[in-house]
């Protein structure tokens, strides 16, 4: 087990044990945690822990032109009942990502000090939200790091059915269109399966982040 202090930088990913664990400690300030994705390393730890660093052996990643939409999601999106924003409202999102409960949906256990520091990558420009309404009320969304070829998932809700979903594929559809090499999941996840994604070796997935 790696342990860093406030300024060491991170090693080599290859030294990630069996379990993706690459280092404990360290801190969460904008700066590491924009080189940590940047190197194909995140975040994920519970409140009162130490921050723990982790890159996976495998990568769960989708690839935008592998997205499967389901024929009932065809129908609901033809529907037309959801509104889609990007960037409007990302505190809420983060906030509904933390607290609400989750059985399926990728994600990461969200402490205090974590969304305050997304919060400020949102300001930065780095961190990015994704907003679902019905009938003028928040129901669903996701945020993520943008990278700029990138984007790294990092957590979802729904508090209707569908709306974390077709945050997604939305979401997905509209980096397609800018030519995203690819969205990072992190970790296997049944649900993403469904939509598409599926596990690379890690030394792929850093050949995509250069």
């Amino acid at each position: 087990m790696i342990f860093l202090s406030k300024n060491d930088p991170f090693p080599n990913t290859d030294l990630a044990n069996e379990d993706g664990i690459l280092a404990v400690g360290g801190d969460l300030s904008t700066e590491r945690l924009i080189l940590a994705y940047k190197k194909g390393i995140f975040p994920w730890y519970n409140q009162d822990e130490p921050i723990i660093w982790y890159a996976p052996k495998k990568r769960m990643v989708l690839f935008p032109k592998e997205l499967k939409v389901s024929k009932s999601m065809k129908q609901i999106i033809k529907k037309g009942n959801f509104k889609i924003t990007f960037n409007q409202n990302f505190e809420t999102v983060i906030h509904h990502c933390k607290t609400i409960n989750r059985k399926d949906e990728f994600g990461t256990w969200i402490t205090n000090e974590m969304e305050q520091v997304y919060i400020k990558l949102h300001k930065l420009g780095i961190a990015k939200s994704v907003e679902i309404w019905l009938d003028d009320k928040l129901v669903g969304g996701l945020y993520g790091i943008d990278l700029g070829h990138i984007f790294c998932g990092e957590s979802m809700f729904s508090l209707v059915s569908n709306a974390s979903k077709f945050a997604f594929i939305q979401l997905t559809q509209k980096l397609e269109k800018e030519n995203y090499k690819l969205i990072d999941c992190q970790v296997y996840n049944q649900h993403l399966a469904s939509l598409g994604a599926r596990e690379i070796l890690k030394s792929e997935f850093v050949n995509f982040l250069l």
